[in-house]
């Protein structure tokens, strides 16, 4: 995901919280994974501690897995999701 679609999925979560509470928490959580994951990266470096690569790395992807994860359950009809709209890819000008 690029910057600019978790930017959009932010904000739409900060403009709807009211009625969302547990999808603004698990919005919260997974920006703040992703996060750390990238904080991690340098500690990795200075420390050179690679074992902690494999989470990092993990938590850098977590935005695009829970997007598609929810995108998958919309489709099935299993889970509504209003915000997909915010977050979808956007093509790239050729």
């Amino acid at each position: 995901m690029s910057l600019q679609q978790l930017e959009d999925f932010k904000h739409w979560h900060l403009g709807h919280a009211h009625g969302h509470t547990v999808e603004t928490a698990a919005c919260d959580a997974v920006l703040a994974a992703w996060v750390m994951g990238w904080m991690a990266l340098p500690v990795m470096v200075v420390l050179q501690d690679w074992a902690w690569l494999p989470l990092s790395l993990a938590a850098h992807l977590l935005p695009l897995g829970y997007w598609r994860l929810r995108q998958h359950l919309h489709r099935r009809g299993l889970l509504r999701c209003d915000w997909l709209h915010t977050v979808q890819q956007r093509s790239r000008p050729g």
